[in-house]
């Protein structure tokens, strides 16, 4: 292989790994897992907190959109699913709070 085709390569190589890199987090379950969602949360059931499928049944019967549900992650709050409280999660970056309350109006899919 000549020394411009390694260059050339090389250069790609680069250009792929900084794009996959800056591409925005993909609303997943692994998001969740990553962030302890999980531990309150199921996807389908009921575990301390709310299944996120009721919780998108709600949010969506009431047209509440992501930004607003992102917010209410990250601040928690308590009354609105009972009198168990949600702790607070001010650790979350605005954008993953953001995906995971997309990924939760969807459904969690």
């Amino acid at each position: 292989m000549n020394k411009s085709l390694a260059c050339s390569l090389m250069q790609l190589a680069t250009l792929v790994v900084t794009a996959a890199c800056s591409l925005p987090v993909i609303a997943s379950e692994d998001l969740a897992k990553k962030n302890a969602c999980l531990t309150c949360h199921g996807v389908s059931k009921k575990i301390v907190g709310p299944a996120f499928a009721d919780i998108a049944q709600k949010y969506n019967a009431a047209k509440t959109d992501a930004d607003v549900l992102a917010k209410s992650i990250k601040a928690g709050g308590s009354g609105k699913w009972g009198a168990v409280a949600m702790a607070p999660q001010p650790q979350l970056s605005d954008a993953d709070a953001l995906t995971l309350a997309s990924w939760i109006l969807k459904g969690a899919r």
